[in-house]
């Protein structure tokens, strides 16, 4: 049977939309008849070519409907239900005198409406078996109308095609419709299992959740199919605290874990990079017997690859190798993968070379996977090598190829031998396509080389390639980073112009401009525009928008955008939380941050290291330093490697009570790998000048000096601040002019620490002395230095350089500092 949806059924005046040769069947031959059920009848056929009697055609078409009905309904009387069945699925093909399951279906109830429930029931069953959903959901609203109540096994059949034929909508909607509207047919686990697998495959986790709760409720115990549903669901949302639960409700349920969970969740494990975990479970299943697959290994490989952990991995392709599994291609290209991940290019040709001597079929993804890796590590001269020894066994380059080795000389920004490489394409006679153009025109964006981007939008029209999405969204994102956001707004419009619609992508681009710019009500206008277009924002935009209220500390709308994403159901991300908890931190609001920490492990995600730096920093912000030791432990007691970020507030902080302390954090930093940058050496470097250890503070600067780490003035200050602290006034001036010649011109903090630094040591001389070029320089000192200096210089007696000091502040507005008129006073007394 042709698959076509036909309401109505076929009428027997209905005429042929074709002249066809006529079979004639005598009135005799009886189609509808029990009594013919078990008789052969061989009707006369007559070759009437010459006359063409739409009405004898549909007569005949009738009677083969009607003949047909008979049978089945002969078949079920006779209980052959098999035989039955295989003939309604005949009556499926394309040759079929029927034009839907449901015109069958009409034709029989009229036939034989006693044995209608029976085939009806069959019928459905048998659509849904051959795939064809949409004529199952047809049939079935026809039985509804026509007063049919199809068995449960049936309606289980149903909704088990629309699921494979990833209908997940029109699933729940009829099981809602079916078993949750009052019909009295009670579903059991399997229904309930397809109702969940549904849910989680929308990615509506709660409804899933609502669903089991339903299950439970009716005592009905879950399965192991629909556990290992729901952990495919929360693994999928790196909700990996909320699946090892489920995974414990199971062992607690007596569910016996099988392969597929045990897979599941050690995929889960290792994308998060939880790997001890993942481990853990492939032990689990050794205890429990549960035979690992290639899957497993495969899984556990990705995750060690993913972490750089090629030691571990060799040693788990032992045990696989152990365990009689034969690496695969789709094995070596996670180890390829791994190899370039650690920057070992010649282990990856190795495993080739490996791979060829045993024989290991190599498809065009695992060679891609070689050929990408290269090019990601610039070596353009190994892929060329490589793709010409493939082209030796008779592999034919293909524009995919093509693309990966343009896209390789754009990653080392090789201009001219990119676009040299699509006019071989050329030559070779392929077609440049979308990614080999949006490759060129990304790079020359990346480096705001604008013009000859647009040049080549230009080149695809003539090229025969017409500027597609990701084309106008490169344009978008290049000029939104230059921050050129009216071009953004143009090419927005041109899309409109040309039929192309903007997606979620075109406005993230417009709208991380504008955040990073500080335009945020501009980039609310953005986001507002984009809903009346009806182009929805997912949480990546919302993150934009948080992020970007954030940094310029205004939480009021950070909140509001967070309250707005969960009104609309967008649920938020470690990316969300994170960005609160910095803004919460950077006001000093460091309570509220810890509320929202609470959150991110109750929504099912892990805090990251992003997190505790964000709090390590509010209470180092606020002198809690024992609380930010306490967060730096608990952080590396759950495998959570510090940054050099984590440090900077860590060694900052302590260096402000405990040098001793900063000193340890400093070597346990060098000994994770961790290289000191600028900010880590002038917290030391302060902390030793707080100190007076001027000897520490300079060694630490020439360590920075070898490392060619570019001082600051913060550094210089520092050391000026040791030297004044250890009265060491001489080489001060030393200090400065190397600040000079280093490009480091001072500005007021560090001439105000000149003035302030003389004035504590009574040397007014050499403090007015600072304060001279400061003025002439344009700037100015700050109330109390100025007052310390004036009173210094007049118990002096240096009344002349006291009032000269009161009248040019005076002049530039510092009113707050001693009048001329207390000068004199003090003179005259």
């Amino acid at each position: 049977m042709a698959r076509r949806v036909c309401l109505l059924p076929k009428s027997p005046f209905t005429a042929p939309n074709k002249s066809q040769n006529i079979i004639s069947v005598p009135v005799s031959f009886s189609l509808c008849t029990d009594s013919a059920a078990g008789q052969t009848h061989q009707p006369q056929i007559e070759d009437q070519t010459e006359n063409h009697n739409p009405t004898s055609l549909t007569n005949l078409q009738d009677q083969q409907r009607h003949e047909q009905v008979r049978k089945l309904r002969v078949l079920l009387q006779q209980g052959r239900s098999e035989t039955a069945r295989r003939l309604i699925k005949s009556l499926f093909l394309p040759n079929s005198p029927f034009s839907s399951p449901s015109d069958l279906y009409t034709l029989f109830s009229l036939s034989a409406p006693s044995m209608k429930p029976t085939f009806s029931d069959m019928l459905l069953a048998a659509c849904s078996e051959s795939k064809m959903p949409t004529e199952a959901v047809e049939l079935y609203g026809l039985m509804r109308k026509t007063g049919t109540r199809p068995c449960l096994a049936s309606l289980n059949a149903m909704l088990e095609s629309l699921v494979t034929s990833k209908q997940f909508g029109k699933t729940l909607e009829l099981f809602s419709e079916i078993f949750e509207s009052g019909q009295g047919i009670r579903p059991d686990r399997f229904t309930y299992g397809k109702a969940v697998q549904a849910s989680v495959k929308m990615g509506d986790l709660e409804r899933a959740g609502q669903l089991v709760n339903s299950m439970k409720m009716k005592r009905m115990s879950l399965g192991v199919f629909v556990y290992n549903v729901l952990l495919g669901g929360l693994c999928k949302e790196n909700k990996m605290r909320d699946a090892q639960k489920m995974f414990d409700e199971m062992i607690e349920g007596k569910t016996a874990p099988n392969l597929v969970t045990y897979n599941t969740l050690i995929d889960g494990f290792c994308k998060v990079g939880e790997l001890e975990k993942a481990f853990e479970l492939r032990e689990r299943m050794k205890d429990e017997n549960v035979a690992a697959n290639i899957v497993t290994y495969n899984t556990m490989l990705s995750g060690l690859c993913r972490a750089k952990r090629m030691d571990d991995a060799k040693k788990i392709l032992e045990e696989m190798e152990a365990y009689g599994f034969a690496p695969d291609g789709f094995t070596y290209s996670i180890l390829f993968d791994g190899q370039f991940k650690c920057g070992d290019s010649e282990g990856s040709l190795a495993l080739f070379e490996e791979a060829t001597r045993k024989g290991v079929k190599l498809n065009r993804y695992t060679w891609s996977i070689l050929l990408n890796g290269l090019c990601k590590q610039g070596n353009v001269e190994k892929l060329e090598e490589v793709l010409k020894k493939f082209m030796e066994t008779g592999f034919v380059p293909d524009i995919v190829i093509y693309n990966t080795i343009v896209n390789s000389y754009c990653r080392r920004c090789d201009m001219n031998r990119a676009i040299l490489a699509v006019e071989q394409m050329e030559i070779h006679g392929l077609r440049p396509n979308c990614i080999t153009l949006n490759t060129l025109i990304d790079k020359f964006c990346e480096t705001r080389d604008m013009d000859t981007a647009e040049e080549w939008v230009k080149k695809m029209a003539e090229k025969g390639v017409c500027p597609n999405l990701e084309t106008y969204n490169t344009l978008i994102n290049g000029y939104g980073q230059m921050r050129v956001f009216d071009k953004c707004f143009q090419i927005l419009e041109e899309m409109e112009n040309k039929g192309i619609k903007p997606n979620v992508v075109s406005y993230g681009s417009l709208i991380n401009g504008l955040c990073k710019d500080g335009r945020l009500l501009e980039a609310e206008i953005a986001l507002r525009d984009m809903i009346s277009r009806g182009i929805s924002p997912n949480a990546q935009i919302y993150n934009m928008l948080i992020g970007g209220s954030c940094t310029v500390g205004n939480l009021k709308d950070a909140f509001r955008f967070f309250d707005e994403m969960a009104s609309t159901g967008i649920t938020p991300t470690l990316i969300t939380y994170n960005s609160l908890i910095h803004g919460l931190c950077k006001k000093g609001r460091v309570m509220e941050a810890e509320d929202y920490f609470s959150q991110i492990t109750s929504s099912g995600y892990s805090p990251d290291v992003i997190t505790y730096n964000s709090l390590i920093s509010g209470y180092s912000d606020i002198r809690n330093t024992h609380k930010c030791l306490e967060l730096y432990e608990t952080m590396k007691n759950l495998g959570i490697k510090p940054t050099i970020y984590t440090y900077h507030p860590l060694i900052s902080g302590c260096s402000r009570e405990d040098m001793a302390l900063a000193d340890k954090l400093f070597s346990e930093m060098l000994q994770m790998g961790l290289v000191p940058d600028r900010a880590v050496y002038n917290a030391l470097i302060h902390g030793y000048a707080e100190q007076g250890d001027t000897q520490k503070a300079l060694s630490l600067h020439s360590e920075m000096v070898n490392q060619k780490i570019n001082v600051d003035k913060m550094t210089y200050n520092s050391l000026i601040l040791g030297h004044f602290k250890q009265g060491k006034i001489s080489e001060v001036k030393g200090l400065v002019d190397d600040m000079k010649a280093q490009g480091l011109a001072p500005k007021a903090d560090t001439y105000n620490l000149l003035v302030k630094g003389h004035c504590e040591l009574k040397d007014f001389s050499g403090a007015y002395f600072w304060y001279r070029e400061m003025f002439e320089n344009g700037f100015l000192l700050n109330v109390s230095t100025c007052n310390e200096l004036t009173d210094g210089l007049e118990k002096e007696g240096r009344l002349r350089e006291a009032r000269i000091v009161c009248s040019e502040m005076s002049v530039k507005g510092m009113n707050d500092c001693r009048s001329i008129e207390d000068v004199v006073s003090v003179a005259k007394v």
